[in-house]
């Protein structure tokens, strides 16, 4: 089920598998986003041989490809490019990250903040799709046996022309990033959504960007939280 609202409240995930907040920022605010990234073309960084891009700094992007030196090495510097490009989007995503789960937020220590993914148009993920996956990278060994809180945070700056929706399945983390093919047949919700709308969901539910068409590249913001030791922190 998709539950939409018009504040982000994550109470209302357990109603559903995803919370929709249509306009959490004004449309043509997230636009504006959208083609100041397209502007800073220059410092995004490449990732998959160039299947996909971020603005700031991505730590599972980081992590599955051996780079997590690279990730680590002065964060500011990755908060600095995304809020050049974009001012205030860092601010305005943990400002929505502390509505809906009702109390402050921080930074986490020594982590990227809030950015931004690119998916081109004609690239692997609008033929195919992106990857089946959980939201756990940046979750401890424990805190992920223990199912302690987390969240992912994605705000929509520029859909693609036709398709590109948020995939989520009734499918919880088991413990491992796999899945198995049954899977896929569980209950499932896809949410298409316009410049502006945000979506949350339960960093445990098994989800997957839907394949896209047209010429206009996929890009929007993201930011992860995790309630550590009676604190939400937040990262990219």
């Amino acid at each position: 089920m998709l539950v939409e609202q018009a504040a982000p409240d994550t109470k209302a995930l357990d109603r559903g598998l995803m919370l929709v907040v249509r306009n959490a920022v004004d449309a043509r605010r997230a636009t504006e986003w959208a083609s100041s990234v397209l502007d800073a073309r220059t410092k995004w960084v490449a990732d998959f041989e160039s299947a996909q891009f971020s603005l700031g700094r991505a730590w599972y992007t980081h992590l599955e490809q051996g780079r997590t030196a690279d990730y680590f090495r002065d964060p500011s510097s990755s908060d600095t490019e995304v809020e050049r490009a974009c001012p205030g989007l860092q601010e305005t995503m943990r400002a929505l990250v502390a509505k809906a789960v009702g109390a402050p937020v921080v930074q986490r220590d020594g982590w990227c903040g809030p950015g931004v993914h690119v998916f081109p148009a004609r690239s692997p993920v609008a033929k195919k799709g992106g990857s089946i996956h959980f939201d756990t990278e940046g979750l401890t060994p424990a805190h992920a046996a223990d199912r302690m809180p987390a969240l992912s945070c994605v705000l929509m700056l520029q859909p693609p022309a036709r398709g590109g929706g948020l995939k989520v399945w009734d499918v919880r983390y088991r413990g491992s990033d796999a899945y198995e093919d049954d899977d896929l047949d569980a209950r499932s919700v896809t949410c298409a959504y316009g410049p502006g709308d945000l979506v949350v969901f339960d960093s445990y539910r098994l989800h997957q960007i839907q394949p896209f068409g047209g010429t206009d590249d996929r890009i929007s913001a993201t930011c992860h939280a995790a309630f550590v030791a009676g604190v939400w922190e937040t990262w990219f």
